[in-house]
C-alpha cells in the first residue's frame, strides 16, 4: 500500500521511545493490537527498541498497518455491512427508520435504502464520511438533529465504523429488490377466466353459479335450495328497488306459471325508474355526495340537486359504465356538463385565512380529498396514503400522488352556468311561462290594491327605511332622549346618526354642542362602529354605532341643558350600501317633568307602531293588512312567480348549477411530508406509473388533463376499474362484496373470496359494452341469488358469514329503505322524481347556517329518501341512527350497528307513530272493521305473506287490548319487515 507520509516518519515510530497513543491515540493503539494478533491484556511497550528476536513478518504487518492508520486515520480492515453496520443501525435507528416506520422517508435497515437517502436528500457522501449527513447527526455535530433523539447514543467506536464504511465506498449486498413493493393481485391483468365443464348440482345455465359451486365444493359445501316465491320477490324488490312489492306484485308473480316468470320479473325491475334511484343512493355513499358545504358555515348548496338527477338518469338509461366514469371526470369536454358534479361533491371550507400558509394547506386538503375519492371510487385504491410519502403497501409513489394532483389542480369549487338551448320545447315553455306570469301578476295586483285601501284607512306612515327615517311630535321640553330597539332582523342593530332638532331646526344632539351619548353596549372589535359616531354629525356605515345585543339595545343622548325638541332623523346607512341590522321595532322616549310628579319620567314620543310593517322575502309589507287566507294565497302566488322567473332565466340565460369551475392549473410540486410550505421538484401531470399510466406535458391544457385521466380510468387494459364496479354490484346484491373492502383493492385490503368469478364478471362487463343492467341481470337471475337464506350446521361451521354464498346472506335494510318501506306500507309515498329535494330539518340561513329537526312532517316530506337534501354533519333524528353517512367522508360499505336508540326511534318517534296511524287508516279503509282481515292485510303489505294461526291469534289479542294503531307500530318494528331474507 502506498503511503503519502515519509518513510522516516514510519521508522521513527518503531525506533524511538515514543508511546503509540501520542501518535495514534488510544483507539488506534487498540486496533494495532488486534492487527498484530496480540492479546488486549498484553501491552506491547513502545518505549523501548523492539527485541532482536522480533520476527520480520510481524514487523512488516505492523509497518503496513501503521502506514494506513497514519495515512487515513482508520483501520485497513474491510468493514462488512451485515456484520458491522447493520447491528448498529438495528439497535439505534431502525425503530424510526425501518420497514414499518420511516421518519423523513428514510429507511436504514437496507443498504439500498440508505444509498437512496431521505426526502431531504442524500445521507451519504461516498468516500467522504465526515461530510456525510449520517455521520454528522449520529456524532452530534448538528445539535438540532441529534440522532437518535432518545435512548442510547452511538459510541465512538460505532461512529468510527460507520465512518470507515462510508470512506470505503459504503459497500455491501445489493438488496434493492427488497425495496420493491410486491404487486397486488388487483394490479395484474384481468384473466380470461372460464369455469371448467362440470356437472352442477343445480339446474342453472349461469356461469356465476358454476364459479360459486366450484368454490363451495372445495369447502365440502353445497348450494341451499331455492327460496319460496314470496320471499324471492320481496328480496328482489328490496335489493334492486329499495322498496317492498305491492300485494298485486306478489300475487301476480305467484300466479305466473310461465317457466321464465322470474326472469321477466327481473327485466321489469331493471326497467323500473326506481332502479336508478336505488343505485344512485349507493353511488352517493361512494363519492360522499351531499348538498351542503360542511365545516362551520355548512351552507346549503341549493343548486346541487341536478347532479343527483343526472346519476339517477344514468343508471336508469343504462349508460355504459365507462361513459359514466368519463363524464364525471371530464363531462364538460364530452357534452355532459352535469357529470362534473362529482368533482365538487365533497366538503368545501368557504372561510379563508389571511395566513397564506393556511390557505395553501386548505387548498391542498381539497385536492387531496378529490384525489382520494377518485382513487377509491373508480380504482379501489387509497391514493391519499401517498400524500406525505410513498404508499406503505401499494406500488404508488408520492410522485404519483402529485402527478394526479397536477391533473386535477384546475378544479375549483363553485357554480357553473349551463348553456341554454333554444329548442322548440324550450320556446313553447317560455310562452307558457309568460302567460302564467301575466295571470299571476294580475291577481297579485288586485290583492295589492285591496291592501293599499286598508292601509290608507288606517293613516299609517311608511315602513322603516334603512336609509332615513323622520320622527315628528308635539314640541316637548326635555333633558334626555332615549332610543330603545326591540327587533332588527335577528342581528345586532345599527344606527349611523341620530339627529334631534329644536323648533328652529337646530341639531341639538351633536357632541360639538355639548350633548353626551351613552348606550346599553357597543359591539367590540370594530373601530368604525363606535358610540361616538352616533352624534358626530357624520353619516354612513363607516361612522356608525352597533349594539352588542341581538335584536336589542338602547342609546341615550343627554343635552347640556333642558331643551325643547320637535322632530328627529335617524338611519341605518344613509350611503345606501347596507340594509341589514335596521331597527324596525323601536320606541323613542323623552325624559320630562310632569306637573303632578316630583321626579322626571320617560314619555314615549315616537315608535314603529304607526308605521307599515317591514317588507320581507316572502311578502311585501302592504299585504299584511289582508285576511290570513288572502295573505297565504298571496304568498303562494308570489312564490310561484319567483319559480317561473328562475325557470325563464334558466332557459334563456342558462342556469347556475353546483358543478365546479375550471382554471389553468399552477405548477405542482412534490411536497415534503405533504406540507405546501416545503415544495420540492415540479411534477408533470401523469397517472399511476405502476398501472402503466401515461405522462403528459407540463403545458397540457387543464381540460385535456382530465380527459386523459378519464380515458385511462376506463381503458380495458386498466385492471381495476371494471373489477371495482362489478364487486360493488355484488355487494349491493348480497350485502358483502367478493372483496369485502370495496374501496381498497390494494395489499392492505382483503383478497377476493371468488377471484376467478370476479375476473369473469369484470371481463363480461367490458365485453358487454360496460352495461350495468346486463351484468346485474346475470347476478339477480343466478341460483346463487335465488337460494334460500335458511342456515344449516355444515355451512355455519365452515363459513359462518356466508362469504362463499352457500346461502343468501340475510341483513338489515339501510335507513333509506326502512323509511321508504314505511311510507309504502302506509300508502302515502310520493314517487315524484327529480327536481329540488325536501328537507327534514328547518334551515335558518345566516353566515353560519343552523339546522333544527322538523317536529312534524307531511306530504312534502313523503318522497323517497334519495331526494332528501342531505346536510353534512346533520342527521335525520329518526333514521340517522341507522348508520347513515354524514357526507363528510366516503362510505363504500355501511356498518350495521345495533343500538337501543334505533329501537326507540322506530317505536316512539313522532314519524313512526304518525305512519302507524296512517297504516291503521289504510287497513280500515280496505278491510273495514273486520279485525282478522285487517291482520291478514297488514301481513301481506309489510311481509308479503299471510300470518300463520299463532300470529293471527296473538295479533287479535293485541288489537283487542290496545287497538289497531299499536298493532301497526309493532308490525313496523318487526325484524321480518326490517330485514331482507
Amino acid at each position: 500500500m502506498v503511503c503519502a507520509r515519509k518513510p522516516s516518519r514510519l521508522l521513527k515510530i518503531f525506533f524511538e521511545p515514543i508511546a503509540p497513543q501520542k501518535i495514534l491515540g488510544e483507539p488506534g493503539r487498540k486496533r494495532l493490537r488486534c492487527i498484530m494478533n496480540q492479546s488486549p491484556t498484553h501491552r506491547v511497550s513502545m518505549r523501548k527498541h523492539p527485541p532482536v528476536s522480533f520476527s520480520l513478518t510481524l514487523l512488516c504487518r505492523a509497518l503496513a498497518a501503521l502506514a494506513c492508520l497514519l495515512c487515513s486515520g482508520t483501520t485497513t480492515a474491510q468493514v462488512d455491512f451485515q456484520r458491522d453496520i447493520a447491528p448498529i443501525l438495528d439497535k439505534h435507528c431502525v425503530e424510526c427508520h425501518g420497514p414499518s416506520k420511516q421518519n423523513a422517508d428514510l429507511r436504514l435497515d437496507l443498504r439500498s435504502a440508505i444509498l437512496k437517502g431521505s426526502s431531504n436528500g442524500p445521507v451519504l457522501e461516498i468516500h467522504r464520511g465526515q461530510q456525510s449527513r449520517l455521520i454528522q447527526v449520529v456524532s452530534g455535530q448538528d445539535p438540532d438533529y441529534k440522532m437518535p433523539p432518545e435512548g442510547e447514543s452511538l459510541n465512538t467506536e460505532q461512529i468510527a465504523l460507520l465512518n470507515d464504511w462510508i470512506d470505503q465506498g459504503a459497500l455491501g449486498p445489493d438488496d434493492s429488490h427488497l425495496l420493491e413493493k410486491p404487486t397486488p393481485w388487483s394490479f395484474k391483468p384481468i384473466a380470461d377466466a372460464w369455469p371448467e365443464c362440470m356437472n352442477l348440482s343445480i339446474n342453472t345455465s349461469t356461469t356465476i353459479d358454476a364459479w360459486i359451486e366450484k368454490s363451495l365444493q372445495s369447502k365440502n359445501l353445497t348450494f341451499s335450495p331455492l327460496a319460496d316465491r314470496r320471499t324471492l320477490i320481496r328480496r328482489l324488490f328490496l335489493v334492486a328497488l329499495g322498496v317492498p312489492p305491492t300485494i298485486e306484485d306478489v300475487e301476480g308473480f305467484i300466479s305466473d306459471e310461465n317457466p321464465d316468470a322470474y326472469e321477466r320479473l327481473v327485466d321489469r325491475i331493471l326497467a323500473d325508474p326506481r332502479y336508478g334511484e336505488r343505485l344512485a343512493r349507493h353511488w352517493f355513499d361512494v363519492i360522499r355526495f351531499a348538498e351542503s358545504n360542511g365545516f362551520e358555515t355548512n351552507r346549503v348548496r341549493y343548486n346541487a340537486w341536478p347532479f343527483r338527477d343526472y346519476v339517477i338518469a344514468a343508471f336508469n338509461q343504462d349508460m355504459p359504465y365507462n361513459e359514466f366514469v368519463k363524464q364525471q371526470i371530464a363531462g364538460d369536454a364530452l357534452g355532459s356538463e352535469l357529470g362534473t358534479g362529482f368533482l365538487v361533491a365533497g366538503t368545501y371550507d368557504i372561510v379563508k385565512s389571511p395566513d397564506p400558509n393556511l390557505t395553501l394547506m386548505q387548498r391542498q386538503d381539497e385536492l387531496a380529498d378529490l384525489i382520494n375519492t377518485t382513487g377509491t371510487a373508480f380504482l379501489g385504491l387509497t391514493l391519499g396514503c401517498a400524500r406525505c410519502h410513498d404508499h406503505k403497501f401499494d406500488p404508488i409513489s408520492q410522485k404519483d400522488f402529485y402527478a394526479l394532483q397536477a391533473v386535477l389542480a384546475g378544479v375549483n369549487f363553485g357554480e357553473r352556468t349551463l348553456p341554454s338551448q333554444q329548442t322548440p320545447e324550450n320556446i313553447l315553455r317560455l310562452e307558457q311561462i309568460a302567460n302564467e306570469r301575466k295571470s299571476l301578476d294580475l291577481e297579485i295586483q288586485a290583492l295589492r290594491s285591496k291592501a293599499n285601501q286598508i292601509a290608507q284607512s288606517k293613516n299609517l306612515r311608511p315602513a322603516v327605511s334603512p336609509k332615513l327615517n323622520q320622527e315628528s311630535f308635539e314640541p316637548i321640553l326635555t333633558k334626555s332622549v332615549r332610543f330603545t330597539i326591540n327587533a332588527s332582523g335577528g342581528s345586532q342593530p345599527c344606527i349611523d346618526e341620530w339627529e334631534v332638532f329644536d323648533p328652529q331646526d337646530n341639531n341639538v344632539a351633536l357632541a360639538s354642542n355639548g350633548a353626551i351619548a351613552s348606550a346599553s353596549g357597543t359591539l367590540p372589535g370594530h373601530p368604525i362602529h363606535q358610540l361616538k359616531h352616533i352624534n358626530d354629525g357624520i353619516t354612513g356605515n363607516s361612522n356608525s354605532w352597533i349594539s352588542n345585543q341581538t335584536d336589542a339595545g338602547w342609546i341615550q343622548i343627554d343635552f347640556k341643558e333642558p331643551t325643547r325638541i320637535s322632530h328627529m332623523r335617524w338611519g341605518r346607512d344613509r350611503s345606501e350600501q347596507f340594509k341589514d341590522r335596521t331597527p324596525y321595532q323601536y320606541k323613542i322616549e323623552a325624559l320630562t317633568q310632569e306637573d303632578n310628579l316630583q321626579e322626571p319620567s320617560w314619555k314615549t314620543i315616537a315608535s314603529h307602531q304607526d308605521r307599515l310593517p317591514p317588507s320581507n322575502d316572502e311578502l311585501d309589507s302592504i299585504f299584511s293588512f289582508l285576511e290570513p287566507t288572502e295573505k297565504s294565497h298571496c304568498i303562494s302566488l308570489q312564490n310561484r312567480s319567483k319559480e317561473l322567473q328562475k325557470e325563464h332565466q334558466a332557459i334563456t340565460q342558462g342556469r347556475l348549477v353546483w358543478l365546479g369551475a375550471f382554471s389553468p392549473p399552477p405548477a405542482i410540486h412534490r411536497l415534503y411530508r405533504g406540507d405546501p410550505a416545503m415544495p420540492r421538484e415540479v411534477v408533470a401531470p401523469a397517472m399511476v406509473q405502476s398501472l402503466d399510466g401515461p405522462t403528459l406535458s407540463e403545458e397540457s391544457p387543464e381540460q385535456a388533463r382530465r380527459v386523459a385521466l378519464a380515458q385511462w380510468l376506463v381503458d380495458p387494459k386498466n385492471p381495476l376499474t371494471a373489477r371495482v364496479m362489478v364487486n360493488r354490484l355484488w355487494q349491493y346484491s348480497f350485502g358483502t362484496g367478493i372483496v369485502d373492502t370495496p374501496s381498497d383493492f390494494g395489499a392492505n385490503g382483503t383478497p377476493p373470496v371468488h377471484p376467478e368469478l370476479l375476473d369473469w364478471m369484470a371481463r363480461r362487463l367490458i365485453d358487454q359494452d360496460w352495461s350495468i343492467k346486463q351484468l346485474h341481470r346475470d347476478i339477480l337471475t343466478s341460483h346463487t341469488f335465488k337460494q334460500s337464506s335458511q342456515p344449516n350446521p355444515q355451512g355455519l361451521s365452515v363459513d359462518a358469514d356466508a362469504s362463499l354464498v352457500w346461502r343468501y346472506p340475510p341483513r338489515r335494510l339501510e335507513a333509506e329503505s326502512i323509511r321508504d318501506s314505511i311510507l309504502v306500507a302506509s300508502d302515502v309515498i310520493d314517487y315524484r322524481m327529480c327536481g329540488p329535494g325536501f328537507y327534514l330539518q328547518r334551515v335558518e340561513p345566516d353566515n353560519v347556517y343552523r339546522y333544527f329537526p322538523k317536529e312534524q312532517v307531511g306530504p312534502p316530506e313523503y318522497r323517497r329518501m334519495v331526494y332528501l337534501t342531505r346536510i353534512r354533519q346533520e342527521q335525520d333524528p329518526v333514521f340517522g341512527a341507522f348508520d347513515c353517512p354524514s357526507g363528510n367522508q366516503v362510505v363504500p360499505k355501511r356498518p350495521r350497528s345495533n343500538t337501543p336508540l334505533q329501537s326507540l326511534n322506530l317505536f316512539n318517534s313522532p314519524f313512526v307513530i304518525q305512519q302507524a296511524d296512517l297504516l291503521a287508516q289504510r287497513l280500515t279503509r280496505t278491510a273495514g272493521n273486520n279485525v282478522e282481515q285487517q291482520i291478514q292485510l297488514a301481513f301481506e303489505i309489510l311481509l308479503a305473506r299471510k300470518p300463520d294461526a299463532k300470529e293471527l291469534e296473538l295479533s287479535k289479542s293485541m288489537i283487542q287490548e290496545q287497538s289497531l294503531v299499536p298493532f301497526c307500530r309493532a308490525m313496523l318494528n318487526a325484524s321480518e319487515f326490517l330485514f331482507v331474507f
